[in-house]
């Protein structure tokens, strides 16, 4: 790099050297023509190619290429200006030799100049036809020692980093840096190639303090350095993610060529490989992030193994189902009320509070769809229409209707699945539905949730408390997926015929809706209405060919059914059917009348016969009324005595709250033997045995206080019960009557028996508004608060007196002599 120093400076021009001690000694005039550059500035010692566009310029060109060659270069301040004046331009420039000219095909030019020295340009002398100025050459100060020393070798190694990093600069940039020793042509040389704007470098131009200047620009390198450090950094990475990505893509080419040699892995239907449909399958299934980056690292080692290793077909079946579950397909709902509401007429007879219950959680639904809501329980005894609610709730709402069957289940795999690391494992059945109905947000029915068990492999009820609460289900983790599934969704609907075996925590996340079972009108209604039209139907029947009384449906609900539902009444109904359809076809009718002469030839003999009067004929037995799950119930309560030790004797397989109520009830009538006008001395020498008749079937409760109380003063004072009298009611020592549940199923049950009065404990009146009306018509209810008020509607008054007592001690000294 050339050093241009100043032998000698003259009014007219100073004379100067370049290229150290044996330089060429060159005359800069005092005055100078100036060519304005734009956006670009001139260092001295640096060769740098100018365009020349301007008139005045090229006319500057003119003038002195002939002669001395030497020109004052300046930068512009602001570029956009076409004609610059004193004002507009950098005060420092620098002299410059041209050294070439070309002239371009459009007219323009092109020169190649070397800077020789800076100068001050103190005014322009003349702007026509170009611009002269006069100048004084300037000189550049610098001051020795270590750290100067120190700086320059700072900056010329970050300058070799630029250049190593710099890929367009070539490798003789380096040799040409290390070859300058000057330091402040050091600096004008790194200035002139540094990546700076305009401004910055014509700053670097104007300091004259070599010092300061080499700051200036180790401040600029280091910045440059960071971004290319950087811009490496980034490209090595980008470098090394395409290395890996193409060696990735030519490892599975080979891989595929292999197989394809091998025969394995070929596609189902398109050509494909099996990894490639599976991949494609995932693709178009939509899978929540964190669940596509489980399936992709199970695909990755599906492609890893060979076909013929038996955990290949495990991590297959994997993604299949992963990828056929409905991760993000939802049907959408209609939550038309009024549509709802007929849907459900159509579907079901009377139930009006379920139905206005049913009502106001889809307009709820309506107006929050993303609400969690709550979880529907219906509960009552079978065949009332449970599970037909919910395919009516579907339909109602446009939703698929999936039901699972949860009596037997003991097991919590069959809810939560099973852990792939078994044999033959595979998810619960909550997934398994939820795949075979293609959606997330189908009705679910969970049938017979009470008949649940629970063994060594688990408890199933402790697995649905995180499908049935809305605050967990929406992480619902089976074990086979292993990642969690959404089931917010899901509309869940239980169905339970008791709710006493379900466990506590799984009844608190559920709304229980009571469906009773039906009167005897209302079955009737329901068999001209729906079930009569099905069987026919069902039968290939016209409605001209089988016409069924009502004298006729009578019969079959009074005689040959016995329940709280009407599932053994279409039964009956279609045993009937299917005789007319025998009939018509064998050509002996066209048309049959369903009368009760045709019942009972169709259905023999009637299976249940009244026996109300002769079971309460005698005393000692009294009439209760039982909840169960499977609907209300009568039952008798039987009590002997015989010569004994005051004992007592329970049989029937009752429960134990069961004996304990007897236990009491013979207390409280021991307890009140003289009110009663029962010989104590009797009582002391008897033994009572109570029996509860249907001994195969298992009873318990409080509720049959009452009726064994009233079957043991009956006995004891020698007076039956009135036939028609039912009732229930526990009772404590001190003669109370306590409330029970269930008194519309026990009602209900009495009416159907034939009972016409029924005894009720006083605090059970609350509960009469929910009754249905033809019970309350055909029953005469007695409500009482003590055991008192019990004998006096059961035995026709508790006028105690020493007859029945005497009567029984006679019969007992008679029994002694016998």
């Amino acid at each position: 790099m050339a050093e241009t120093t100043i032998i000698e400076r003259g009014p007219a021009a100073t004379i100067i050297r370049t290229g150290g001690g044996n330089g060429q000694k060159l005359t800069v005039p005092s005055v100078l023509p100036i060519l304005p550059i734009r956006n670009i500035v001139v260092f001295p010692g640096t060769v740098m190619p100018l365009n020349v566009g301007r008139a005045k310029s090229k006319n500057l060109l003119d003038e002195v290429m002939p002669g001395e060659k030497v020109i004052g270069v300046v930068t512009q301040k602001n570029a956009d200006v076409e004609d610059p004046q004193y004002p507009d331009l950098h005060t420092v420039g620098v002299a410059c030799m041209i050294l070439k000219l070309f002239k371009l095909p459009d007219g323009n030019q092109s020169i190649i100049v070397h800077g020789l020295a800076r100068f001050r340009l103190m005014e322009l002398t003349q702007s026509d036809p170009f611009a002269s100025g006069r100048i004084e050459i300037i000189e550049d100060t610098m001051a020795s020692g270590a750290p100067i020393d120190a700086l320059i070798a700072s900056v010329r190694q970050q300058a070799n980093r630029v250049i190593e990093l710099s890929p367009n600069t070539p490798d003789e940039a380096a040799q040409v840096l290390n070859s300058i020793t000057n330091p402040s042509a050091l600096a004008d040389f790194l200035a002139a190639n540094l990546q700076a704007d305009t401004g910055d470098k014509q700053t670097m131009l104007e300091e004259l303090d070599v010092e300061k200047r080499l700051r200036l620009i180790a401040s600029r390198l280091a910045t440059q350095l960071d971004v290319l450090e950087l811009q490496n950094k980034i490209q090595s990475q980008v470098k090394e993610n395409i290395d890996k990505s193409q060696r990735r893509y030519y490892l599975q080419e080979q891989l595929k060529a292999i197989r394809k040699e091998l025969g394995e892995a070929t596609g189902e239907a398109g050509g494909g490989s099996e990894v490639d449909n599976l991949r494609a399958k995932l693709d178009e299934a939509k899978l929540p992030e964190n669940v596509m980056k489980e399936a992709t690292r199970e695909l990755n080692r599906l492609e890893a193994i060979p076909s013929a290793s038996p955990e290949y077909g495990v991590i297959r079946t994997y993604i299949q189902i992963l990828s056929e579950l409905p991760w993000s397909i939802l049907s959408q709902d209609h939550l038309d009320l009024a549509e709802a509401r007929k849907i459900l007429d159509r579907d079901h007879f009377d139930l009006d509070k379920v139905k206005r219950r049913i009502i106001e959680y889809l307009a709820v639904r309506k107006l929050k769809p993303d609400g969690g809501g709550a979880i529907l329980c219906f509960i009552g005894p079978p065949g009332v229409g449970k599970t037909s609610l919910g395919k009516s709730i579907a339909d109602a709402m446009g939703r698929k209707f999936i039901r699972v069957a949860l009596g037997g289940v003991r097991d919590e795999a069959d809810i939560r699945g099973h852990r792939r690391t078994y044999i033959g494992s595979m998810p619960g059945r909550i997934i398994a539905e939820l795949r075979k109905a293609g959606t997330r947000n189908p009705v679910m029915m969970l049938d017979e949730i009470d008949k649940l068990g629970a063994d060594f492999r688990g408890d199933p009820a402790s697995a649905l408390l995180e499908v049935l609460d809305p605050a967990q289900n929406h992480t619902f983790t089976d074990h086979y997926l292993d990642v969690p599934f959404d089931l917010s969704k899901v509309l869940f609907i239980a169905t339970a015929n008791s709710m006493d075996p379900v466990p506590g925590p799984l009844r608190d996340r559920m709304e229980v809706i009571e469906i009773p079972g039906y009167t005897q009108a209302d079955k009737l209604s329901i068999s001209k209405t729906y079930l009569v039209p099905r069987q026919l139907e069902a039968n290939g029947l016209t409605t001209k060919q089988a016409r069924f009384n009502d004298a006729a449906l009578k019969l079959v609900i009074e005689g040959y059914t016995r329940e709280a539902g009407v599932r053994n009444l279409e039964r009956s109904i279609g045993s009937i059917a299917r005789g007319i359809a025998a009939e018509v076809v064998g050509g002996n009718k066209n048309k049959v009348n369903v009368d009760p002469v045709y019942v009972e030839k169709t259905l023999g003999p009637r299976r249940f016969e009244p026996e109300l009067a002769s079971r309460t004929s005698v005393p000692g037995v009294a009439t209760g009324m039982a909840y169960t799950p499977v609907g209300g119930e009568i039952l008798f309560i039987e009590a002997a005595r015989y010569p004994g030790k005051g004992g007592i004797t329970l049989t029937g397989q009752i429960g134990d709250v069961m004996k304990e109520s007897a236990t009491a009830a013979f207390s409280l009538v021991r307890s009140r033997a003289s009110q009663l006008g029962v010989d104590a001395k009797l009582l002391a020498e008897s033994d009572i045995h109570i029996h509860v008749p249907a001994g195969a079937v298992p009873k318990d409760g409080p509720s049959a206080g009452t009726a064994m109380f009233t079957a043991l003063a009956s006995l004891l004072m020698n007076r039956p019960v009135h036939h028609d009298v039912a009732m229930t009611g526990e009772i404590t020592l001190r003669g109370l009557v306590l409330p029970i549940g269930g008194l519309k199923e026990k009602t209900l049950a009495a009416m159907r028996a034939g009972i016409k009065q029924v005894i009720v404990p006083k605090r059970n009146e609350k509960d009469l508004p929910d009754l249905p009306d033809e019970v309350k018509k055909t029953l005469k209810f007695h409500f009482v608060s003590n055991v008192d008020e019990v004998l006096q509607v059961a035995l026709g008054g508790p006028k105690a007196t020493a007859k029945p007592a005497q009567s029984a001690r006679k019969a007992a000294a008679s029994s002694r002599s016998r």
